[in-house]
């Protein structure tokens, strides 16, 4: 990896490598090219940086904790650790972009936040950002989703925001990506939209990654801290992939670290019961960039499933795609069984209920620790499971 790593990628024009760029409609170009003027510009001030780094530490409760579980680790032989985001304000990595994203459309002069989400995460967040900055918010969320996270529709609802209901297609998230772009584009100069990941046209998928990268920041001298070392390995969920790139970036320099990313495998790698992008996909364009993505034979976005609404999109972001091509990052699946089992495993053996997503991450480090007893590994977990309760009862029920 370069030294200059963050200097280089994305270039101008917003392209890792050959994944990025911006392929959006030209009434949306010179608003696009404000934001990017205006992030490279203002998110490098004084004034922005003091002010984000008080609302980490006095409003979200930064810095979130490393946690060596020791009962899962006893039970399953490695050394398991977890950066603690499900402990961030709203429950989620989420806050951590959502809150620079506002910021910066409070120095833009921008009246109106309006986003998508799938699990919900990202609704909650951006909606108590605009709480917190007094502006107007809009989340669109697809009503497959809304009925599986309903407390967090109903906590979004309570922090003010509107949810708009998405009725069309399988009506989980990229129909809400769909959905939340076509109305960004009635009233682009007094709204900005607020992507939940690093996808998305450039300058989002950057803004995002760096917006995060507080969390692998923290995590590197947290565990440096406890163990005198670095881990052996890193495992995050990936769907979008923000949070995975917020903990991989601190460690892309760090040869001996090993790095996955885990997408959700699903109910089988037949077509449309998974959303496994990383593993069956190819190179695409969706919502104005190019990554890997699940297509049909038409070139289109393919149906994709999964139980944890926020793995469940055709994409992925394009600076993962590239690390996927130099082989800096590996990326494999977890099923929608293994990721349940390891939601129970680690509610039950450690006290931590964990989001659906991040259960995936913590099924593979299972796995690994089985694998080899001998090798550290640091998962992100990256949200907590209160919203995921009913669902998960409801569906599969309680164990024995």
């Amino acid at each position: 990896m370069s030294e200059n790593y963050f200097k280089t990628y994305p270039n101008k024009e917003g392209f890792f490598k050959e994944y990025g760029g911006a392929f959006i409609p030209p009434v949306l170009e010179e608003e696009m090219k404000k934001i990017t003027d205006a992030y490279y510009a203002i998110s490098k001030s004084h004034s922005f940086i003091s002010e984000l780094r008080s609302i980490r530490k006095h409003f979200q409760g930064r810095p979130t904790p490393v946690y060596f579980c020791n009962r899962l680790s006893e039970k399953y032989g490695g050394r398991i650790y977890l950066k603690r985001e499900d402990l961030n304000h709203t429950g989620a990595h989420k806050l951590n972009h959502c809150m620079g994203e506002a910021l910066l459309a409070k120095h833009l002069g921008k009246k109106r936040l309006i986003a998508e989400t799938g699990a919900g995460q990202h609704g909650v967040a951006l909606a108590t950002a605009a709480a917190y900055f007094g502006l107007e918010c809009e989340i669109h969320m697809g009503e497959v989703d809304m009925a599986k996270e309903y407390p967090n529709v109903v906590r979004m609802k309570i922090l003010g925001t509107e949810v708009v209901p998405v009725t069309h297609g399988l009506k989980t998230l990229k129909e809400a990506v769909d959905s939340a772009f076509q109305s960004y584009l009635n009233d682009p100069v007094n709204t900005i939209y607020c992507i939940g990941s690093v996808v998305g046209p450039h300058p989002f998928p950057m803004m995002v990654r760096d917006f995060q990268r507080v969390v692998g920041i923290e995590a590197k001298e947290q565990f440096i801290d406890m163990t005198g070392e670095l881990p052996d390995k890193i495992v995050a969920c990936v769907g979008g992939g923000s949070n995975a790139m917020g903990i991989f970036s601190a460690f892309l320099d760090d040869e001996e670290c090993e790095i996955i990313g885990i997408e959700p495998a699903g109910r089988s790698l037949e077509v449309g019961e998974h959303a496994a992008t990383m593993t069956l996909g190819k190179p695409g364009v969706i919502h104005g960039f190019k990554c890997y993505l699940l297509q049909d034979e038409k070139g289109e976005p393919a149906p994709v499933y999964s139980c944890a609404s926020g793995l469940d999109y055709p994409g992925v972001g394009p600076e993962h795609s590239m690390l996927k091509d130099i082989k800096r990052v590996k990326y494999d699946v977890i099923n929608d069984k293994e990721a349940i089992d390891a939601f129970y495993e680690l509610s039950r053996l450690e006290g931590i209920i964990p989001a659906l997503e991040s259960a995936h991450a913590v099924a593979y480090a299972i796995k690994l620790a089985q694998q080899d007893p001998q090798k550290s590994i640091l998962v992100n977990l990256s949200g907590r499971g209160d919203k995921d309760i009913d669902f998960v009862v409801d569906t599969y029920g309680l164990p024995e």
